[in-house]
């Protein structure tokens, strides 16, 4: 799109995506590229008020309610943030995206993944990353990082290692069908490992 770039970074919660985008976004900038960086959800006004029902929200969401909510974010997401963005030839580096909804509604929430997944891309307009990054962490070994940052957690940052193994395996099978789009790095790996092959594949698409 005009020599933009969209790169999303997912994985579990705990997993390093927040460092990693700011490595890579500083390195891009470094290099002379404009760097768009948000996130899914929360990345405009309306997407705030959906993260905090979404995430903070004090008692049940329906599974069917919440993958709702997820795609009525990414449509005014994507319509107002990242295809502006990409057709001004801009880096878009954006904290999870589609694969999000596929793993923690579908897999996750036991929702069927291709009708979570043909929700979001009909509220995109069909708009795919050139780039999904993969950070790959077992649920046990994020969740003792999670302990170590934080006193509280959201609604899916609390539910049983059952539910994470679930998106995790997801993810990983997400990777497995599209090897093409997906970088998977061992997110127990050193940091300044990580950020090098992230930026030795980003190299090869700029």
């Amino acid at each position: 799109m005009s020599g933009g770039l969209f790169i999303t970074l997912e994985g579990g919660d705990g997993s390093g995506k927040t460092t990693q985008a700011e490595l890579l976004g500083a390195w891009l900038v470094e290099s002379g590229r404009t760097v768009v960086r948000t996130r899914e959800p929360g990345g405009t006004e309306v997407g705030v008020e959906v993260r905090e029902i979404v995430l903070h929200h004090r008692g049940d969401i329906a599974p069917r309610a919440e993958a709702l909510l997820y795609a009525a974010d990414r449509a005014h997401h994507v319509a107002t943030i990242v295809r502006p963005a990409l057709g001004r030839g801009e880096v878009v580096i954006q904290d999870r995206y589609i694969d999000s909804s596929v793993a923690y509604q579908g897999a996750g929430r036991v929702l069927d993944p291709e009708a979570v997944r043909g929700l979001s891309e009909w509220a995109t307009e069909g708009l795919a990353p050139d780039l999904t990054i993969l950070l790959d962490l077992d649920a046990a070994s994020a969740r003792a990082r999670l302990d170590s940052a934080r006193t509280r957690y959201d609604r899916l940052e609390a539910e049983a290692s059952e539910f994470h193994d679930r998106v995790r395996g997801a993810y990983l099978e997400l990777a497995a069908g599209e090897p093409d789009r997906f970088l998977v790095v061992d997110a127990a790996s050193p940091v300044d490992e990580i950020a090098a092959a992230i930026r030795a594949r980003v190299t090869g698409l700029l």
